[in-house]
């Protein structure tokens, strides 16, 4: 094992003093140029240091012109030093003129230097400076000396990132650490959150970077390596991840890399050098991920996250580092920055101080992204390398309209977020003064405005918002936050909450519609090419009839001695629900006959969202109490689009003619048999397209709980008898080019209907 000389020893003993002495900044760096300098041998020590607007400038040197302290400076890419800090790679020479990034700085008066060191100063692998060592002698600077110089950056690294260089920045210019970054995602739930990052999975600080005993930190790394790798094949043996392809994947990929030795002896390295076991993780990761940040091939890039988390896991057995140290300090306008994360994982944060959610993974419709929209935060996601670019405790402010999060937002931007805010709360509170008010259209007609949930958490909006029940209870989201099956029990004490929580309101429950995109853990599903359109929702529970039935009985063991509202997701033949009445009847027979409560009334529905329906409308109308139209699958079905797909999810309109009709024509089925029929996708928290619902003959909608105020507002001020007739002639008239949505806009306006 190599190890370090004496003199660099010394060197980072006396590093280890100055950090303790209480010298002003400017002061405390220039002591360590000429520290450096006298132990590297060098006749030149110089540190730079990079700004917010990309520029680096010279901030302490040994040798070079004092005078150009704070004056010096190269942008980033620009010259030696700016190429280091761009590539986050060090740099060796010989000769640095013959170079051909050499760039001359004549107030430096460092042509006279030949030989160059240079080495990135990095903090979870961005650049944040360059350390540079320089001499007149041509000659390449030893792999021990490069070694030395490294170590020596992350000193300078804290110095950057305690803010401690703050006092001596020029005024009116901010250091890159602190600069105001925007990143741009996608938005996945809408609304504005203003308050403080919270990493989920927060990076371990490492403060005590020197060693004052090498053997004794190489131990207690083995220790943690050991301890790391142990955990690591605990996970593994147990029977459910075993079971599940993608998650085995990913551990055996930590196992792999907690027992490769080219890291471990990296570690045992920089530990030798004179840091400390955590300081040597923390700088062996900062080198790894430099270099693999500008990887573009995506696999390659999912491994640098794996290494990552790997990383920080080992930080966490070093530093003994506990969940409750971050839940103690937990701010109360939290806004949560994940690579990914869990439905569960979400919930265990406490719900009053969330106001948003950034994900750098993650899809509109992954588990994780329902729930928080359940909750009503904010949530942008594809928000590529949005944890390395803050820090907990970072002002921020989420944009869930507009996919775009602010860290570190300049003054002018956070007022007009502030001001945005205030607008929106000002709106809010007209619309909460709505609350009480009959939702009846200017010409008399009464429209019946319902709620989607589908957590105890959504319940307390049921009052707030103004809505007159649940036209959608998603009952698989309790499935999908559970980490084992929930017990026929335990569904039927959360079904009883649920409608106690109602107080009388109806809650319609849809039955368990998992597969597809909803995959649950501990059930195993079979690789499908197509999931959308393959084994899930009524498919499945057909097929595992025994999930069913302990769902069915859970549900009227629930509702006994009250009215059940349920529905089947995904019906493609009329057949199926017959299938499940079948079902049904042998719970309420095996209920009577132990003596069980029934419900008073049961009402059972059927979800509208598999195109093949439209043509069995008149067999639906009559076999169901009433109909739910699922527009989001049934648009995504009917137009032959991926929703997750940003190359055609917005190919075609749902206030498109050829939809319109369909809406129409299921609205009229359900006249023809007077069987209700209700629409609960998405179209019905938006105004526009709420209206032209309204204006087809819908007279009941479901929608998140934020937008029945809006739409309320909508409807109060609208004739609907008018915009039918307007709709009627518009749908029916086959030559015309006019885009619907334009003409609903156009009614808007010249009707002064809010939107």
């Amino acid at each position: 094992m190599r190890d370090l000389s004496a003199g660099p020893r010394v060197l980072l003993k006396r590093l280890r003093e100055l950090m303790a002495e209480p010298l002003e900044p400017q002061e405390r760096l220039d002591q360590i140029v000429r520290q450096i300098a006298s132990n590297m041998v060098a006749e030149v020590c110089s540190v730079y240091v990079l700004r917010a607007d990309g520029v680096l400038e010279l901030y302490a040197t040994e040798g070079l012109n004092k005078q150009a302290v704070h004056l010096a400076q190269l942008k980033m890419g620009q010259g030696l030093v700016g190429t280091i800090a761009a590539s986050a790679q060090p740099l060796n020479l010989s000769d640095a003129q013959a170079h051909p990034a050499f760039r001359y700085l004549p107030e430096t008066g460092e042509e006279i230097y030949h030989s160059f060191l240079g080495v990135p100063i990095l903090r979870a692998g961005r650049s944040l400076g360059v350390l540079v060592v320089q001499n007149k002698a041509q000659r390449n600077y030893r792999e021990d000396e490069l070694e030395a110089l490294e170590t020596t950056a992350m000193v300078l690294a804290e110095m950057i990132a305690t803010g401690e260089l703050k006092k001596i920045t020029r005024p009116g210019l901010e250091l890159d650490l602190t600069r105001a970054v925007t990143i741009d995602g996608d938005s996945y739930s809408e609304g504005i959150g203003l308050g403080y990052v919270v990493l989920h999975e927060p990076r371990i600080v490492v403060t005590n970077l020197l060693n004052e005993d090498s053997e004794k930190e190489i131990r207690r790394l083995a220790d943690a390596i050991g301890s790391l790798r142990i955990s690591i094949d605990d996970m593994l043996s147990r029977r459910e991840v075993s079971m599940e392809g993608e998650h085995r994947e990913v551990l055996e990929t930590y196992r792999m890399f907690a027992h490769d030795q080219g890291w471990v002896r990296r570690m045992e390295e920089a530990i030798h050098n004179g840091l400390t076991a955590e300081a040597a993780v923390e700088k062996v990761q900062s080198d790894t991920k430099a270099r693999m940040i500008r990887l573009t091939d995506p696999y390659l890039r999912e491994r640098m996250h794996d290494f990552d988390d790997l990383a920080n896991r080992l930080l966490r057995q070093l530093t003994g580092f506990s969940p409750r140290t971050v839940a103690d300090g937990f701010p109360a306008d939290a806004i949560i920055f994940a690579r990914a994360m869990g439905a569960a994982e979400l919930l265990d944060y406490p719900r009053a101080n969330l106001r948003g959610l950034v994900l750098e993974e993650g899809a509109v419709t992954s588990h994780v992204v329902i729930v928080a929209r359940a909750m009503g935060i904010a949530v942008v996601g594809q928000a590529a390398g949005a944890v390395a670019l803050a820090e907990n405790g970072d002002p921020v402010i989420i944009d869930g309209d507009d996919g775009k999060v602010h860290v570190r937002p300049m003054a002018d931007l956070q007022k007009a977020y502030e001001e945005k805010v205030r607008l929106r709360a000002k709106r809010q509170e007209q619309f909460r003064a709505l609350r009480d008010v009959e939702p009846v259209t200017k010409d008399g007609k009464r429209i019946k405005l319902q709620m989607n949930a589908g957590l105890l958490v959504d319940l307390p909006q049921l009052v707030d918002s103004g809505a007159e029940g649940i036209g959608l209870f998603r009952t698989e989201l309790q499935f999908m936050i559970a980490s084992t099956m929930p017990k026929g029990e335990e569904q039927e004490s959360f079904y009883r909450s649920v409608l106690k929580q109602a107080a009388g309101r109806p809650v319609t429950f849809r039955t368990l519609d998992i597969g597809g995109d909803k995959v649950v853990s501990y059930f195993r599903g079979h690789e499908e090419e197509n999931p959308a359109l393959g084994w899930r929702a009524i498919r499945l529970s057909l097929d595992r009839p025994g999930l069913l039935r302990t769902q069915l009985r859970a549900l009227l063991k629930a509702a006994a001695g009250a009215e059940l509202k349920m529905m089947l997701p995904m019906v493609t033949e009329v057949a199926e629900i017959r299938a499940v009445r079948e079902l049904m009847q042998k719970e309420v027979q095996h209920l009577s006959k132990f003596g069980h409560t029934l419900p008073k009334k049961l009402q059972f529905g059927a979800m509208l969202e598999v195109p093949a329906l439209m043509w069995q409308l008149d067999e639906l109308m009559e076999e169901v109490d009433f109909v739910s139209v699922g527009s989001n699958d049934l648009f995504q079905f009917s137009m032959a689009v991926d929703r997750g797909n940003a190359r055609v999810s917005d190919r075609f309109d749902v206030l498109g003619r050829p939809f319109l009709r369909i809406l129409r024509d299921i609205v009229r089925a359900g006249e023809r048999y007077q069987t209700p029929v209700t629409l609960c996708g998405e179209m019905a928290g938006k105004p526009l397209s709420a209206m032209a619902l309204l204006g087809i003959g819908f007279r009941s909608i479901s929608m998140s709980p934020t937008a029945i105020g809006p739409i309320k507002a909508m409807l109060l001020g609208l004739d609907v008898s008018k915009l039918a007739e307007l709709l009627e002639t518009a749908l029916d008239d086959h030559h015309s080019n006019q885009p619907m949505r334009d003409l609903l806009a156009k009614f808007a306006a010249d009707n002064n209907i809010p939107l």
